[in-house]
Protein backbone atom coordinates (compact mmCIF):
# COMPACT_ATOMS: atom_id res chain seq x y z
CA UNK A 1 0.00 0.00 0.00
CA UNK A 2 2.70 2.70 0.86
CA UNK A 3 4.67 1.69 -2.37
CA UNK A 4 1.69 2.13 -4.43
CA UNK A 5 1.02 5.39 -2.91
CA UNK A 6 4.40 6.55 -3.59
CA UNK A 7 4.18 5.54 -7.15
CA UNK A 8 0.49 7.73 -7.20
CA UNK A 9 2.35 10.58 -5.94
CA UNK A 10 5.35 10.68 -8.40
CA UNK A 11 2.75 9.89 -11.45
CA UNK A 12 0.76 12.92 -10.05
CA UNK A 13 3.95 14.79 -9.49
CA UNK A 14 4.92 14.20 -13.72
CA UNK A 15 1.33 14.40 -14.97
CA UNK A 16 1.17 18.25 -13.02
CA UNK A 17 4.41 18.86 -14.50
CA UNK A 18 3.37 18.70 -17.75
CA UNK A 19 0.04 20.63 -18.04
CA UNK A 20 2.03 23.36 -15.83
CA UNK A 21 4.46 23.75 -18.96
CA UNK A 22 8.08 22.78 -16.81
CA UNK A 23 8.44 19.89 -19.45
CA UNK A 24 9.57 20.63 -22.78
CA UNK A 25 6.88 20.12 -25.65
CA UNK A 26 9.51 17.78 -27.18
CA UNK A 27 9.79 15.64 -24.26
CA UNK A 28 6.23 15.23 -23.47
CA UNK A 29 5.86 12.00 -25.49
CA UNK A 30 8.62 10.25 -24.04
CA UNK A 31 7.15 11.59 -20.49
CA UNK A 32 3.94 10.06 -20.57
CA UNK A 33 4.85 6.46 -22.03
CA UNK A 34 7.51 6.92 -18.73
CA UNK A 35 4.32 7.36 -17.08
CA UNK A 36 1.98 4.87 -18.34
CA UNK A 37 4.95 2.46 -17.99
CA UNK A 38 5.74 3.08 -14.25
CA UNK A 39 1.74 3.12 -13.92
CA UNK A 40 1.64 -0.72 -15.06
CA UNK A 41 4.82 -1.53 -13.77
CA UNK A 42 3.31 -1.09 -10.04
CA UNK A 43 -0.20 -1.74 -10.69
CA UNK A 44 -1.53 1.72 -10.25
CA UNK A 45 -4.11 3.70 -12.65
CA UNK A 46 -4.34 7.42 -12.20
CA UNK A 47 -7.65 7.14 -14.34
CA UNK A 48 -9.04 4.30 -11.40
CA UNK A 49 -11.78 6.90 -8.98
CA UNK A 50 -11.21 3.86 -6.00
CA UNK A 51 -7.73 3.59 -6.80
CA UNK A 52 -7.48 7.53 -6.93
CA UNK A 53 -9.42 8.02 -3.27
CA UNK A 54 -6.80 5.33 -1.56
CA UNK A 55 -3.82 6.08 -2.60
CA UNK A 56 -3.73 10.20 -3.12
CA UNK A 57 -2.05 11.91 -0.24
CA UNK A 58 -3.79 15.15 -0.69
CA UNK A 59 -3.31 17.70 0.29
CA UNK A 60 -0.09 17.01 0.74
CA UNK A 61 1.85 16.64 -2.26
CA UNK A 62 5.01 14.91 -3.14
CA UNK A 63 7.23 18.48 -3.99
CA UNK A 64 6.33 19.09 0.14
CA UNK A 65 6.89 16.18 1.65
CA UNK A 66 10.58 16.06 -0.49
CA UNK A 67 10.83 19.85 1.16
CA UNK A 68 10.47 18.94 4.49
CA UNK A 69 12.67 16.11 4.10
CA UNK A 70 15.29 18.12 2.59
CA UNK A 71 14.85 20.62 5.54
CA UNK A 72 15.57 17.86 8.09
CA UNK A 73 18.28 16.88 6.47
CA UNK A 74 20.00 20.12 6.30
CA UNK A 75 19.18 20.65 10.38
CA UNK A 76 20.62 17.48 11.03
CA UNK A 77 23.79 17.97 9.09
CA UNK A 78 24.29 21.30 10.46
CA UNK A 79 23.14 20.54 13.77
CA UNK A 80 25.93 18.00 13.81
CA UNK A 81 28.50 20.05 12.67
CA UNK A 82 28.01 21.82 15.95
CA UNK A 83 29.34 21.16 19.46
CA UNK A 84 25.42 19.62 20.46
CA UNK A 85 24.26 22.32 23.63
CA UNK A 86 23.64 20.78 26.96
CA UNK A 87 20.19 20.80 25.95
CA UNK A 88 17.21 23.53 26.33
CA UNK A 89 17.47 25.66 29.32
CA UNK A 90 14.55 27.11 32.27
CA UNK A 91 14.05 29.61 30.46
CA UNK A 92 13.91 27.70 26.98
CA UNK A 93 10.84 25.13 28.56
CA UNK A 94 8.80 28.15 29.65
CA UNK A 95 8.88 30.01 26.41
CA UNK A 96 8.29 26.36 24.83
CA UNK A 97 5.50 25.82 27.29
CA UNK A 98 3.67 29.06 26.73
CA UNK A 99 3.75 28.26 22.75
CA UNK A 100 2.44 25.19 23.29
CA UNK A 101 -0.47 26.61 25.23
CA UNK A 102 -0.92 29.37 22.41
CA UNK A 103 -1.39 26.55 19.85
CA UNK A 104 -3.48 24.30 21.93
CA UNK A 105 -6.01 27.48 21.73
CA UNK A 106 -5.48 27.94 18.20
CA UNK A 107 -6.31 24.56 17.52
CA UNK A 108 -9.64 24.68 19.21
CA UNK A 109 -10.49 27.70 17.27
CA UNK A 110 -9.36 25.44 13.73
CA UNK A 111 -6.65 27.74 12.83
CA UNK A 112 -4.41 24.53 12.07
CA UNK A 113 -1.55 26.60 10.08
CA UNK A 114 -1.20 29.04 13.02
CA UNK A 115 -1.28 26.21 15.63
CA UNK A 116 1.32 24.34 13.73
CA UNK A 117 3.49 27.40 13.39
CA UNK A 118 3.34 27.77 17.66
CA UNK A 119 4.14 24.04 17.82
CA UNK A 120 6.97 24.54 15.67
CA UNK A 121 8.33 27.21 17.85
CA UNK A 122 8.01 25.39 20.99
CA UNK A 123 10.09 22.31 19.23
CA UNK A 124 12.45 24.66 17.83
CA UNK A 125 13.12 25.90 22.26
CA UNK A 126 12.33 22.11 23.40
CA UNK A 127 12.75 19.62 20.89
CA UNK A 128 13.02 17.00 24.17
CA UNK A 129 9.44 17.19 24.92
CA UNK A 130 7.48 14.71 23.05
CA UNK A 131 3.91 16.79 23.68
CA UNK A 132 4.95 19.26 21.18
CA UNK A 133 5.41 16.52 18.53
CA UNK A 134 2.20 14.85 19.03
CA UNK A 135 0.60 18.01 19.42
CA UNK A 136 1.45 19.23 15.97
CA UNK A 137 1.11 16.05 14.69
CA UNK A 138 -2.53 16.30 15.61
CA UNK A 139 -2.88 19.37 13.89
CA UNK A 140 -1.59 18.23 10.93
CA UNK A 141 -4.35 15.22 10.66
CA UNK A 142 -7.26 17.96 11.53
CA UNK A 143 -5.68 19.85 8.33
CA UNK A 144 -5.22 16.61 6.41
CA UNK A 145 -1.48 16.40 6.28
CA UNK A 146 -1.57 12.76 7.53
CA UNK A 147 1.64 11.70 5.84
CA UNK A 148 3.26 14.46 8.21
CA UNK A 149 1.14 13.49 10.78
CA UNK A 150 3.30 10.48 10.83
CA UNK A 151 6.48 12.24 10.80
CA UNK A 152 6.07 13.80 14.14
CA UNK A 153 3.90 10.85 16.13
CA UNK A 154 7.40 8.84 15.04
CA UNK A 155 9.29 11.89 16.13
CA UNK A 156 7.43 11.83 19.62
CA UNK A 157 7.88 8.17 20.19
CA UNK A 158 11.69 8.45 19.43
CA UNK A 159 11.82 10.56 22.06
CA UNK A 160 9.74 9.39 24.77
CA UNK A 161 8.83 5.71 23.84
CA UNK A 162 6.36 5.70 26.52
CA UNK A 163 4.72 8.51 25.59
CA UNK A 164 1.02 6.43 24.96
CA UNK A 165 -0.89 9.11 22.97
CA UNK A 166 1.92 9.62 20.24
CA UNK A 167 1.11 5.83 19.52
CA UNK A 168 -2.76 7.00 19.11
CA UNK A 169 -1.60 9.82 16.79
CA UNK A 170 0.57 7.72 15.12
CA UNK A 171 -2.23 5.50 14.18
CA UNK A 172 -4.64 7.52 13.48
CA UNK A 173 -2.70 9.03 10.57
CA UNK A 174 -2.16 5.85 9.07
CA UNK A 175 -5.89 4.83 9.31
CA UNK A 176 -6.76 7.87 7.65
CA UNK A 177 -4.49 7.46 4.62
CA UNK A 178 -6.03 3.91 4.96
CA UNK A 179 -3.43 2.03 5.91
CA UNK A 180 -5.23 -0.49 8.23
CA UNK A 181 -2.40 -2.67 8.56
CA UNK A 182 0.00 -0.11 9.65
CA UNK A 183 -2.69 1.51 11.78
CA UNK A 184 -3.21 -1.83 13.84
CA UNK A 185 0.40 -2.23 13.80
CA UNK A 186 0.93 1.53 15.85
CA UNK A 187 -2.29 0.66 17.90
CA UNK A 188 -0.50 -2.58 19.10
CA UNK A 189 2.94 -0.71 19.92
CA UNK A 190 0.57 1.60 22.00
CA UNK A 191 -0.69 -1.66 23.86
CA UNK A 192 2.52 -3.18 24.25
CA UNK A 193 3.20 0.07 26.53
CA UNK A 194 0.09 0.53 28.21
CA UNK A 195 -1.85 -2.69 28.38
CA UNK A 196 -5.31 -2.46 28.42
CA UNK A 197 -5.58 1.24 27.73
CA UNK A 198 -9.29 1.72 26.31
CA UNK A 199 -8.81 4.11 23.38
CA UNK A 200 -6.15 2.22 21.92
CA UNK A 201 -7.86 -0.89 22.30
CA UNK A 202 -11.32 0.25 20.50
CA UNK A 203 -8.78 1.71 18.01
CA UNK A 204 -6.81 -1.49 16.70
CA UNK A 205 -10.59 -3.07 16.80
CA UNK A 206 -11.27 -0.93 14.29
CA UNK A 207 -8.42 -0.42 12.37
CA UNK A 208 -8.57 -4.70 12.09
CA UNK A 209 -12.45 -4.70 11.16
CA UNK A 210 -11.45 -2.12 8.60
CA UNK A 211 -8.10 -4.29 6.88
CA UNK A 212 -10.38 -7.46 7.19
CA UNK A 213 -12.77 -5.71 4.30
CA UNK A 214 -10.46 -4.00 2.94
CA UNK A 215 -8.27 -7.48 1.89
CA UNK A 216 -9.48 -9.62 -1.36
CA UNK A 217 -11.47 -12.66 -1.03
CA UNK A 218 -8.69 -15.52 -1.51
CA UNK A 219 -9.39 -18.10 -3.86
CA UNK A 220 -9.55 -20.41 -0.44
CA UNK A 221 -12.01 -18.78 1.21
CA UNK A 222 -14.61 -20.75 2.53
CA UNK A 223 -18.30 -21.00 1.48
CA UNK A 224 -20.31 -19.40 3.89
CA UNK A 225 -22.56 -21.32 5.29
CA UNK A 226 -26.23 -21.90 3.62
CA UNK A 227 -29.53 -19.83 4.96
CA UNK A 228 -32.14 -21.84 6.45
CA UNK A 229 -34.26 -23.19 3.14
CA UNK A 230 -31.58 -21.87 0.91
CA UNK A 231 -29.54 -24.13 -1.52
CA UNK A 232 -26.33 -23.88 -3.15
CA UNK A 233 -27.26 -21.95 -6.40
CA UNK A 234 -29.46 -19.15 -3.50
CA UNK A 235 -32.95 -20.58 -4.65
CA UNK A 236 -35.36 -21.08 -1.76
CA UNK A 237 -37.95 -23.67 -1.44
CA UNK A 238 -40.45 -20.97 -2.06
CA UNK A 239 -38.45 -20.10 -4.94
CA UNK A 240 -38.61 -23.60 -5.86
CA UNK A 241 -42.08 -24.15 -5.36
CA UNK A 242 -42.81 -20.95 -7.14
CA UNK A 243 -41.02 -22.58 -10.23
CA UNK A 244 -42.39 -25.55 -10.04
CA UNK A 245 -45.69 -24.12 -10.18
CA UNK A 246 -45.51 -22.30 -12.85
CA UNK A 247 -44.02 -25.33 -15.09
CA UNK A 248 -47.26 -27.80 -13.20
CA UNK A 249 -49.89 -24.97 -14.24
CA UNK A 250 -51.16 -24.91 -10.08
CA UNK A 251 -52.16 -28.05 -10.10
CA UNK A 252 -51.55 -31.52 -10.76
CA UNK A 253 -48.89 -31.67 -13.54
CA UNK A 254 -50.05 -32.30 -17.28
CA UNK A 255 -50.26 -35.84 -18.63
CA UNK A 256 -50.77 -36.95 -15.24
CA UNK A 257 -47.22 -35.89 -13.78
CA UNK A 258 -47.40 -35.11 -9.42
CA UNK A 259 -48.30 -31.37 -8.31
CA UNK A 260 -44.74 -30.82 -7.67
CA UNK A 261 -45.20 -27.45 -6.10
CA UNK A 262 -47.64 -29.23 -3.52
CA UNK A 263 -45.03 -31.67 -2.44
CA UNK A 264 -42.84 -29.24 -1.62
CA UNK A 265 -45.34 -27.62 0.52
CA UNK A 266 -45.11 -31.19 2.63
CA UNK A 267 -42.90 -30.33 5.54
CA UNK A 268 -41.31 -33.90 4.75
CA UNK A 269 -40.89 -33.33 1.60
CA UNK A 270 -39.19 -29.72 2.24
CA UNK A 271 -36.84 -31.07 5.04
CA UNK A 272 -35.60 -33.65 2.34
CA UNK A 273 -35.60 -30.98 -0.59
CA UNK A 274 -33.67 -28.61 1.38
CA UNK A 275 -30.92 -31.17 2.67
CA UNK A 276 -30.61 -31.93 -1.14
CA UNK A 277 -30.35 -28.50 -2.28
CA UNK A 278 -27.52 -27.29 1.07
CA UNK A 279 -25.38 -30.44 0.38
CA UNK A 280 -25.31 -29.51 -3.43
CA UNK A 281 -27.74 -32.33 -4.69
CA UNK A 282 -29.79 -29.92 -6.83
CA UNK A 283 -26.90 -29.35 -8.88
CA UNK A 284 -26.12 -32.09 -9.32
CA UNK A 285 -29.96 -32.89 -10.31
CA UNK A 286 -29.90 -30.03 -12.69
CA UNK A 287 -27.08 -31.21 -14.54
CA UNK A 288 -28.33 -34.59 -15.53
CA UNK A 289 -29.08 -35.07 -18.44
CA UNK A 290 -32.06 -36.62 -18.53
CA UNK A 291 -33.77 -33.63 -16.25
CA UNK A 292 -32.32 -31.67 -18.92
CA UNK A 293 -33.82 -32.84 -21.59
CA UNK A 294 -37.34 -33.19 -19.92
CA UNK A 295 -36.97 -29.45 -18.54
CA UNK A 296 -36.29 -28.43 -22.01
CA UNK A 297 -39.15 -30.20 -23.11
CA UNK A 298 -41.69 -28.56 -20.97
CA UNK A 299 -40.19 -24.68 -21.78
CA UNK A 300 -40.72 -25.37 -25.39
CA UNK A 301 -44.19 -26.56 -24.25
CA UNK A 302 -44.35 -29.45 -24.59
CA UNK A 303 -46.19 -30.56 -20.54
CA UNK A 304 -44.71 -32.82 -17.63
CA UNK A 305 -44.12 -35.98 -18.71
CA UNK A 306 -46.94 -38.81 -17.46
CA UNK A 307 -45.28 -40.71 -14.50
CA UNK A 308 -45.56 -44.19 -17.20
CA UNK A 309 -42.82 -42.15 -19.21
CA UNK A 310 -40.76 -41.20 -16.30
CA UNK A 311 -40.48 -44.94 -15.00
CA UNK A 312 -39.69 -45.15 -18.78
CA UNK A 313 -36.54 -43.02 -18.94
CA UNK A 314 -33.73 -45.07 -17.21
CA UNK A 315 -31.88 -41.77 -16.33
CA UNK A 316 -35.50 -40.73 -14.62
CA UNK A 317 -36.59 -43.71 -13.26
CA UNK A 318 -32.65 -43.85 -11.52
CA UNK A 319 -33.20 -40.53 -10.30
Amino acid sequence: MSQQKLVYAIIEFLNKSLEDGTVKQDDKEGLEVAIQCIGEAFGVDPSDKEQSERLSIKPTTLESVFGLFLKTRDKVASSSSQPKPAGPTAEDKASAEKLKQKGNTLMSGKKYDEAIQSYTEAINLDSTNPVYFSNRAAAYSSKGDHLLAVGDAEKAIEVEPSYVKAYHRLGHAHYSLGDFKEASAAFQRGLDVEPGNPSLTSALNNAEARLKESEPPGETQSTPPAQPGAGSNGMDLGGMAEMLRGVTGGGPGGGGAPDLSGLLNNPMMAQMAQSMMANGGLERLMQNPSVANMMNRVQSGGGMPSMAELMSDPGLRDL
